[in-house]
């Protein structure tokens, strides 16, 4: 992973970032996408800028997102799936997350050697990022991400996320499709079924249909297709698909990538494909601003002193939570007008 460069030589080299970025040059695509993931002012002041550079530029990609329990073999498939499509003469850029402890902080980061073939092709590019305390399967900043990948030319984007329940729904917020991985068998437990993540997959693959689990795999995919006509349809214009899968031998791929033409196909020629995408810039914009407003409240020092106090009335259940919540929340506000007045003193003259 490349080191954020110092703040003023980032500032300076910004633009220098975003040509080469452009250019398709993989050191500064993984340069900039560390630059995004900082939480330091100014790397996210230089990081905005860099944004606003290349963002006319992206838009042009596939973007795909994978997700599905832990050990239903979404590496194996992303790499078998990645490998297909640069056959066809495309170029796959693959953001992958990883589970950070809760205790830690910390996360494996092994998504390329998991994807060892896929990672030495040069039409493609792996970037792992841990994903910290982000519910939705996807680090705070994949959609930045998705936006560089993007600028440096790449035409099909790949998000796997971590795979571990309902929490996992941000990435069919930033991505054209959602594929659900299942295992072989989960068909007669339907009623485990993370039923908001099935309500908002258009793709179904039942994968490790190879061996003695191909028969089980065909079962539970007729399954998952009696379940799925219970639910009620992502989209007018399309109808779920379920189909089996083996990403160790490789089969089925082909026909999993027709189904995701097809399904860009559609919702191009129906116009749904640009109003999805302008709804994800619409809650892209109020998701960043609540996590910015969450970030300046936390960082008032008049809040950060009441906090202890009032968690521990919260939890005590000396006072309802609600309270507790508004008293911070006018404790913020105040210190806000009281910023703007120093900020102003001359304005109630003018």
């Amino acid at each position: 992973m490349v080191s954020p460069v110092p703040g003023s030589k980032l500032k300076s080299n910004k633009d220098a970032l975003a040509e080469a970025v452009l250019a398709g040059d993989r050191r500064a695509l993984a340069q900039a996408i560390t630059l995004i993931e900082s939480t330091r002012a100014d790397h996210r002041a230089c990081s905005n800028a860099l944004l606003e550079r290349l963002m006319p530029h992206a838009g042009g990609s596939i973007r795909l997102g994978i997700s599905g329990v832990p050990g239903v073999g979404k590496s194996t498939f992303i790499e078998a799936l990645g490998n297909y499509v640069i056959d066809a003469g495309h170029q796959v850029a693959v953001l992958t997350v990883d589970p950070s402890s809760a205790i830690s902080g910390g996360s494996i980061l092994g998504d390329k050697t998991r994807m060892e073939l896929l990672s030495r092709r040069p039409e493609a590019y792996i970037r792992p990022s841990p994903a910290g305390r982000t519910l939705g399967g996807v680090t705070r900043r994949s959609r930045e991400a998705l936006i560089l990948c993007e600028a440096a030319g790449f035409d099909v984007v790949i998000v796997e996320t971590v795979g571990v329940g309902q929490s996992e729904t941000r990435v069919a917020d930033m991505t054209d499709m959602f594929v659900l991985l299942q295992l072989p068998g989960g068909g007669d437990e339907l009623q485990g079924i993370k039923r908001g993540i099935m309500e908002l997959a258009d793709l179904v693959l039942i994968n490790k249909a190879d061996d003695e689990l191909k028969a089980l795999a065909g079962r539970s995919a007729a399954d998952y297709r009696n379940a799925l006509r219970l639910l009620h349809p992502r989209s007018a214009n399309w109808r779920v698909e379920v189909h089996t899968c083996s990403a160790r031998d490789g089969d089925g791929i082909a026909e999993a990538w027709d189904i995701v033409l097809k399904h860009r196909s559609v919702h191009q020629a129906s116009g749904e494909l640009k109003k999805r995408r302008s709804r994800q810039a619409r809650d892209w914009m109020w998701s960043e601003l609540g996590d910015n407003l969450m970030a300046a409240l936390q960082g008032d020092p008049a809040v950060c002193e009441k906090i202890p106090s009032l968690e521990a009335a919260a939890s005590e259940g000396r006072i309802p939570p609600t309270v507790a919540a508004r008293q911070l929340l006018e404790l913020f506000l105040a210190g806000q007008g009281s910023c703007d007045t120093q900020e102003n003193p001359g304005e109630r003259d003018e």
